[in-house]
């Protein structure tokens, strides 16, 4: 992910965490609340109950890769923060595309499409979408 669109102050984190909407998922916490800018950002947080560190830094970069996936679907405007649960370790990487994708739907922050072709190959990148399928409309989600 971009430099740009990513959480980098400590104190963003915590306000984001605080004052912002939570949506659960077994693999994901996403904490969502409105910047103010015409970009979004994400932030990911891995805890020592994920891990020793190669365990954290690997769940770290499965999320970011996971998110970074359906990036161009992301309404601009937001602050994120993406929270790793203890069971993102066992789970497949499809598993957790169609995670961040389902919570991002569920935050009501993913576009719902002006070109329908580049929202369905981004979402069939991030494995929400079989390989194949014609429309939006049969989303495995």
């Amino acid at each position: 992910m971009k430099r740009r669109y990513r959480l980098r102050d400590q104190e963003r984190f915590k306000r984001v965490r605080q004052a912002g909407a939570s949506y659960a998922h077994p693999y994901l916490v996403l904490y969502v609340l409105p910047n103010g800018l015409d970009i979004s950002r994400s932030g990911f947080v891995t805890s020592r109950r994920i891990g020793k560190a190669i365990v954290r830094n690997r769940a770290r970069r499965r999320m970011s890769e996971a998110v970074r996936l359906v990036w161009d679907l992301v309404e601009p405007g937001w602050d994120m923060v993406w929270i790793a649960r203890p069971a993102i370790n066992e789970a497949e990487f499809t598993a957790l595309q169609q995670a961040s994708v389902r919570l991002l739907r569920r935050a009501g922050i993913l576009q719902t499409g002006h070109d329908p072709t580049i929202r369905e190959r981004s979402l069939r990148e991030a494995g929400a979408l079989p390989v194949g399928s014609g429309s939006g409309t049969d989303l495995q989600l």
